[in-house]
């Protein structure tokens, strides 16, 4: 529960004493925000701001056939969108990017416009990478080589600008990494390259709201899991603390009114706002080390088994991961808990870092999300091969507790069957 006055009104997480002022850097990236009722119509001068007249407008299904987004950003852009495509794909398949890509290059897109959730704006910045790139996804990615740390090519052509027009508020909308999915080997293929971070982002109230409260959650919770683990690291500087703490009042104070306000879009826009704070935490020096283990399983989860989404891979994995993590980092896990407003008057840091896991795990299950493997169907025989495949995730290489075979990943998900 979030931090109260004897009134019981939400108030400001304690500030932590782990921030440091020893030198830091920060670059801050440029991008346009316009949030409002009918923000979509702020698409036009964005393009026109780039000089794009060949636009391709990159969804998936949903949104193509169940809501009227298409027809509002055709509606807004009229002639400078030349071409839809609708083949966006959950997980960004690298067929389906690839796909997305020659609808590129027929009106030789000059620029494009995501219109959905993560999967729409991750395909949007593979068929920017593959369009200017030479090479295919699989030779373009981090590489991992045996027994040496890995290496993430340098993607250096210039990419047509992005414009994304959320529907959830999702950590996606301003990252530089972009995840594929092989589908030959099922394992995630992972890009990086700042020149596909958006030119502008659009948070239009009726956009959000086409999004059902399930989906809302779903694509919100792996930013309170960025989050809790970014609040647990060594030291933060001043300005990536601020946001963070900032990202988890808005997280904490707003996730529950999803259902029950599942029709009020300031609640939707605060969300998104918490997941542009971390994210430019994330820039000003914020790390996922302190949960590194839950990224990588998370990753593996969600890959292997399609009907885990994204966001039922870390409620299901985040407190696990962080009671793996325990003995490696209890006094991180002790602050966070101190910020989520769980650590009680009396406890040592032992105590409260569990009273961290165990608010984590009790605040899913009040939201009505999963915490076991077996909520989704996911066979127990399948642990082996999920921790397999997590073994060549990045998130693994820089976990705070070091992993020393797959049986300790073998353990925190037998821990969840």
């Amino acid at each position: 529960m979030p931090n109260r006055d004897s009134d019981g009104n939400i108030g400001p997480a304690p500030r932590s004493s782990n921030v440091t002022t020893e030198s830091f850097r920060f670059v801050g990236y440029p991008v346009r925000v316009h949030a409002g009722p009918d923000a979509i119509g702020k698409l036009s001068e964005e393009v026109d701001r780039l000089k794009a007249q060949r636009v391709l407008v990159v969804c998936g299904q949903s949104v193509a056939e169940k809501t009227d987004l298409i027809d509002r950003v055709k509606g807004v852009l009229g002639d400078r969108v030349a071409g839809v495509f609708s083949g966006g794909k959950t997980g960004s398949p690298v067929t389906s990017v690839m796909e997305g890509v020659a609808a590129a290059r027929e009106p030789d897109a000059d620029g494009i416009v995501a219109v959905g959730g993560g999967s729409a704006v991750v395909t949007a910045r593979g068929i920017a990478i593959l369009l200017a790139e030479e090479g295919t996804a699989q030779e373009l990615c981090t590489q991992y080589p045996e027994g040496k740390s890995p290496v993430s090519p340098r993607l250096m052509a210039p990419k047509v600008p992005i414009f994304n027009v959320v529907t959830t508020a999702t950590t996606a909308v301003t990252r530089a990494g972009t995840a594929l999915i092989d589908p030959e080997s099922g394992h995630r293929l992972e890009l990086f390259d700042p020149k596909t971070r958006p030119a502008a982002v659009i948070w239009d109230e009726q956009a959000l709201l086409t999004a059902p409260p399930w989906l809302c959650l779903s694509a919100t919770v792996g930013c309170f899991t960025g989050t809790a683990a970014a609040l647990q690291q060594t030291a933060l500087n001043p300005l990536a603390e601020s946001d963070l703490l900032e990202a988890l009042r808005l997280l904490l104070e707003n996730l529950p009114l999803v259902n029950s306000q599942p029709d009020d879009p300031a609640v939707r826009i605060k969300l998104c706002s918490a997941a542009f704070l971390y994210n430019r935490a994330t820039d000003a020096g914020a790390g996922g080390s302190a949960l590194g283990v839950v990224t990588a399983l998370a990753h593996s989860l969600d890959t292997r088994y399609p009907e885990c989404g994204h966001g039922d891979a870390y409620t299901i994995l985040t407190a696990p991961g962080m009671r793996f993590n325990a003995e490696a980092n209890i006094a991180g896990q002790a602050r966070f808990a101190q910020a989520m407003g769980v650590r009680k008057d009396g406890m040592n840091d032992g105590q409260a870092a569990a009273a961290g896991a165990d608010g984590i795990e009790a605040l899913f299950k009040s939201l009505g999300l999963s915490t076991r493997l077996s909520d989704l169907g996911v066979p127990g025989g399948g642990i082996d091969q999920i921790a397999e495949d997590a073994m060549t995730d990045f998130g693994l290489h820089r976990n705070v507790r070091k992993i020393q075979s797959l049986d300790d990943l073998k353990g925190i998900l037998a821990t969840v069957k």
